[in-house]
């Protein structure tokens, strides 16, 4: 996924992510007057369940940003999304100045037959009993099957894949994964996607803004994203002043190509 030439210029010349760090932050800053917390690893970061029971958080509770993301498991847009701009919401996560949001769909399985996604979402959820979400998270999109049509994400194939994660497989886990014990969260997940009206991924910036049309392709070059994100939680301001309007121009050109 390439982001549009327009797009492109701009991040080029040094805009994207010019904002921070200029001036003091507006009143309307999200991150005015909070402290933040540090991590000196993936691992170390905090990792839990929200209180609706649809979705997993991930990094410093007190987060002056959150970063939401809709993933399904099978998707491949989805493996280019972490294995690209995805790096952008993990370095910011250590930092302790974004928290990260998960809710994960299933779709592809009611679209293409068998029970991948729904199984992986199943073993993420007990992977996160463990305090292993993250790591578990990393494996299973590095070793996403190639064939999308397959399902890939069996039974076999997850208690395996948690064998890379360091203390993750034991009794309990492995009979979560075999039995669904978190088939209620799966399908709260999926339908917490389906009311959201989002595709995957999709990536909701401090709840508000949406990086979808002409900005889509932030979310696949880390170091644009980084500056894009790291932009919104300096300086909110900017999603009006640079984003939408570039947002619009990229649109623009799309309709036109």
């Amino acid at each position: 996924m390439k982001i549009g030439r327009t797009v492109r210029a701009v991040v080029a010349v040094g805009l994207v992510g010019a904002f921070v760090g200029c001036g003091q932050r507006g009143s309307g800053d999200p991150s005015a007057g909070s402290e933040t917390k540090s991590y000196a690893s993936a691992e170390r970061l905090p990792e839990e369940p929200a209180s609706d029971g649809t979705t997993i958080v991930v990094g410093n509770p007190d987060a002056p940003s959150t970063v939401h993301v809709y993933e399904d498991p099978r998707c491949p847009v989805v493996e280019e999304y972490e294995r690209t701009g995805a790096e952008a919401v993990r370095e910011l996560l250590l930092t302790g100045e974004v928290k990260a949001q998960y809710t994960f769909a299933s779709f592809k399985d009611d679209r293409l037959g068998g029970d991948g996604s729904k199984r992986a979402v199943n073993a993420l959820r007990a992977a996160l009993e463990k305090d292993k979400f993250v790591e578990y998270h990393t494996v299973l999109f590095a070793n996403q099957p190639a064939v999308e049509s397959s399902g890939g994400f069996t039974t076999a194939r997850l208690l395996k894949l948690a064998e890379e994660v360091p203390g993750l497989r034991d009794e309990a886990f492995d009979r979560a994964v075999r039995t669904m014990k978190y088939s209620s969260f799966v399908t709260a997940s999926e339908e917490a996607y389906e009311q959201a009206g989002a595709g995957t991924p999709t990536v909701v910036v401090n709840y508000y803004h949406t990086i979808e049309g002409g900005l889509y392709g932030f979310l696949f070059d880390a170091s644009a994203f980084h500056g894009l994100l790291t932009d919104l939680h300096e300086h909110p301001d900017t999603w009006d002043s640079l984003y939408l309007p570039l947002k619009k121009v990229a649109e623009a050109e799309i309709a036109e190509s």
